[in-house]
């Protein structure tokens, strides 16, 4: 009997998804819980796993094809893996055969001083030949063996031949061109990217940071907070989130949105952590970041780093945010000016941290200094108010007591 393979039920802010890859083609033996087919959304991707064991009679849906929630995908038919038996397990030998070869392979009698010798030498017992009485290994036996294995040439080391390095995708003076179809995640970010530029008035701020205390206290109990911790390791990450969320309580519209002719004043802090993948940008969610420790911060945040290489980021974990992060100092980014992900009304970016002459106390010293940029939507921040809130970033950060201080 048939069975449906059909598309998963999409939740109701994504309207359909596109076939993305096929991992079994027809007449293919599958097994139950093995992934069949990926179907792209705007958001995620979702998998579709075979419910029983058999065959992949038929596919309906292609790769590429747009398809709605609960469509039909293809046919699972009976067959294959439900049906494959059993390999037959080899025939037992002979029990004289058995007590034959085992008399055979019986290991020599060594004398414990002969033993001594020959496991200290790294000598096999068995290739050992006895000369004392009855086939007995003597301690000159296993001596003698031990000097000719020191003395035997050693065996030539094979050479690796290293694997061909792959052809590059264009050959130089080559004038082709390869065109690929843009992801869904791609393209949905790419149009709520434009989206935010055109229905904003989005402006960016600038300040800098002295990372100094920040680095000292990190690399004084890094060790210490891993082994503490459970192996989750502390980055700069979990205090410019704390530094965020502070700021945020004090300066409520920064963490608003506009909907409509209303502003929505949210009583949370929602962090959204941009994280880049193989299909595009994505923004998963810290819920309630301000009931976080640093702890919780660092390994959620790690985790959806591992999912996101994975693929297997959920709706659940990309929906909603009221503020957004994003690092563009892991790529090496200098300065940049994010887009704020809308419906928020701001964005922080982080860039790198270089080490650069700064004068302090009518002195010149070096400090690891990072810029920071915030972007916002000037219908609901007035300037003073992003100036402040980027400024109450860097005190807290440049002081990390004041964290702990609640100053």
């Amino acid at each position: 009997m048939a069975i449906d393979i059909k598309a998963p039920s999409f939740p109701e802010s994504v309207a359909d998804g596109t076939v993305a890859t096929w991992h079994k083609k027809p007449g293919e033996a599958v097994k139950r819980d093995e992934l069949l087919v990926d179907i792209e959304t705007d958001k995620v991707v979702m998998e579709v796993l075979a419910e029983a064991d058999g065959v992949l009679a038929e596919i309906i849906m292609n790769e590429g094809d747009t398809v709605l929630s609960g469509e039909l995908l293809g046919r699972l038919g009976e067959g294959g893996a439900a049906t494959a038996a059993a390999a037959p397990a080899p025939a037992a030998a002979p029990a004289v055969a058995t007590a034959t070869a085992a008399k055979s392979a019986e290991a020599p009698i060594l004398s414990p001083a002969a033993r001594k010798l020959a496991e200290e030498g790294g000598i096999d017992p068995a290739s050992i030949s006895g000369t004392g009485k009855g086939g007995r290994v003597t301690k000159e036996d296993a001596a003698a063996a031990v000097e000719a294995k020191k003395a035997a040439p050693a065996a030539p080391v094979a050479k690796t031949v290293a694997p061909a390095a792959e052809a590059p995708l264009f050959a130089g003076g080559d004038r082709v061109e390869k065109r690929v179809p843009m992801t869904r995640l791609r393209a949905k970010v790419a149009e709520r990217l434009v989206e935010a530029q055109s229905s904003m008035a989005m402006l960016t701020t600038f300040n800098e940071v002295d990372m100094t205390e920040v680095m000292a206290l990190r690399s004084k109990y890094k060790d210490l907070f891993e082994k503490t911790h459970n192996g989750v390791r502390l980055g700069f990450m979990s205090f410019f989130v704390k530094a965020s969320v502070e700021a945020l309580k004090r300066f409520p519209a920064v963490n608003a949105s506009i909907d409509g002719t209303d502003i929505v004043y949210h009583g949370y802090q929602d962090i959204g952590v941009a994280v880049s993948s193989d299909r595009g940008l994505v923004v998963p969610v810290l819920r309630n970041a301000e009931l976080m420790g640093l702890a919780d911060i660092e390994g959620t945040i790690a985790g959806f780093g591992k999912k996101a290489k994975d693929g297997k980021l959920s709706i659940e974990d990309m929906t909603g945010g009221t503020f957004t992060i994003t690092n563009g100092g892991t790529f090496g980014s200098m300065m940049s000016t994010p887009i704020v992900n809308p419906p928020q009304a701001a964005i922080l970016g982080m860039h790198n941290i270089l080490q650069r002459p700064m004068a302090i106390n009518g002195q010149v010293v070096i400090r690891p200094m990072m810029y920071l940029a915030l972007s916002y939507d000037h219908r609901l921040i007035d300037g003073k108010e992003a100036v402040s809130f980027l400024v109450t970033i860097k005190n807290l950060l440049e002081d990390p007591a004041r964290l702990l201080l609640d100053v």
